[in-house]
């Protein structure tokens, strides 16, 4: 099995992360930063918005069981693409939706998954495609969130149980048992 890598962000990389660990096929998922310039981040400096990172997730997956391009669907569907630097009650930069890919093909199927999304939204979808800069892992307390203080974190309660849902209603074939 040789394991892809995937970054993403579609807001906070709480509620993305724990998405993509139902998943059928995603080995790893690892929340961080990319995009911005600042060596290093800190979440703290992340959220400030001054360091021009993203709040984002690498994913780890094998594509003979999950493609890029299902991994960019599942992402779709389970944010919203066409929020402007923003999600919810998350706004700034660090929150933007974006798509970070290593390679040409996967910024072909980037693209494509953008048209894909545009289609299920009357309005623009905004996630832009951006050079894969420096990942930075996130502190250890931001890795498995959701698997422990998330499950107690008010924000977390009130955002990734919809997220769930939409993911076990649109990619059932898609989700762990």
């Amino acid at each position: 099995m040789a394991i892809e890598y995937a970054v993403i962000a579609g807001g906070c990389f709480w509620c993305t992360a724990a998405v993509f660990k139902d998943v059928i096929g995603v080995e790893s998922v690892e929340s961080g930063y990319t995009g911005g310039a600042r060596p290093n981040p800190t979440y703290e400096q992340v959220c400030s918005g001054e360091t021009g990172h993203a709040e984002a997730i690498r994913l780890g997956f094998d594509p003979e069981k999950v493609s890029y391009g299902d991994l960019l669907d599942i992402n779709f569907a389970t944010h919203d693409p066409t929020q402007l630097n923003r999600q919810g009650n998350d706004i700034g930069t660090q929150y933007r939706s974006a798509i970070f890919p290593a390679t040409p093909e996967q910024e072909a199927e980037a693209v494509a998954a953008i048209a894909r999304a545009q289609q299920d939204h009357q309005d623009p979808v905004v996630t832009t495609i951006e050079p894969l800069k420096k990942w930075y892992p996130a502190e250890a307390y931001h890795q498995d969130y959701w698997d422990g203080v998330g499950q107690r974190d008010g924000y977390c309660v009130a955002v990734i149980p919809q997220k769930l849902q939409k993911l076990r209603k649109s990619f059932a074939n898609r989700v762990k048992s």
